[in-house]
């Protein structure tokens, strides 16, 4: 299994990006260090968890979380550019 593992190790350690983010602004607004890191490692190992085996389960339902991830993805970017029209109007007048 370890074998299987390690060609996702570079997903593991660069591609949790969120992570980053939300451990860079913790930081800036002053939060712990330590149990900022603590927290964060403890989400990576949750995800991986739920990734290792939770995609054992949900592969039966691939096609519906595909369409709903898709959907989500249209929604949330109608929505940002439904927000900036008004700033951009503003830029023209």
């Amino acid at each position: 299994m370890a074998d299987d593992l390690r060609k996702f190790l570079a997903l593991l350690v660069f591609g949790n990006i969120e992570n980053l983010i939300l451990a860079a602004q913790g930081v800036s607004a002053g939060v712990n260090p330590l149990g900022l890191a603590l927290l964060s490692l403890t989400a990576v190992v949750f995800w991986l968890l739920i990734g290792t085996f939770g995609t054992k389960f949900a592969m039966k339902y691939a096609r519906y979380i595909n369409f709903i991830g898709g959907l989500a993805i249209f929604i949330l970017g109608f929505q940002a550019i439904a927000e900036s029209i008004p700033g951009i109007l503003r830029f023209f007048m």
